[in-house]
């Protein structure tokens, strides 16, 4: 059975390209373009791991990953930030808030599959 992952992004560019790179890796992809959609299908689909935009409409990345980490339902699934917001301590906030990994915009395709690979097999 493919592992599911939610891309929670609203840039129409990187969700297409994030979600055909994934497809084509044989996950099972689906997508939220605002953090309360996000939390939705978190809630609903139960991904086994979350790509999560920081800067999204009507609730940002890090309040979407500090709801799913504070839920002891959903607080076992994976939240991979994938951001431009690289500064220390926005890397910092985003683990501090549990997410799992953090990785900054523009990222390598092929370092993104090993991350994903490597989380959900640890």
């Amino acid at each position: 059975m493919a592992k599911k992952i939610l891309i929670a992004d609203d840039e129409p560019n990187i969700v297409i390209s994030l979600e055909f790179l994934l497809k084509r890796e044989g996950f099972d992809v689906t997508v939220a373009t605002d953090g309360e959609e996000a939390v939705n299908r978190i809630r609903s689909d139960r991904p086994d791991l979350v790509l999560l935009d920081v800067m999204m409409p009507k609730k940002s990345g890090f309040e979407v990953c500090q709801e799913v980490k504070a839920d002891p339902e959903l607080e076992s699934i994976r939240i991979l930030m994938l951001t431009a917001k690289g500064r220390d301590t926005e890397v910092s906030k985003g683990l501090a808030l549990g997410a799992d990994a953090y990785m900054t915009k523009p990222f390598s395709t092929k370092e993104l599959v090993e991350r994903v690979r490597s989380m959900l097999e640890s």
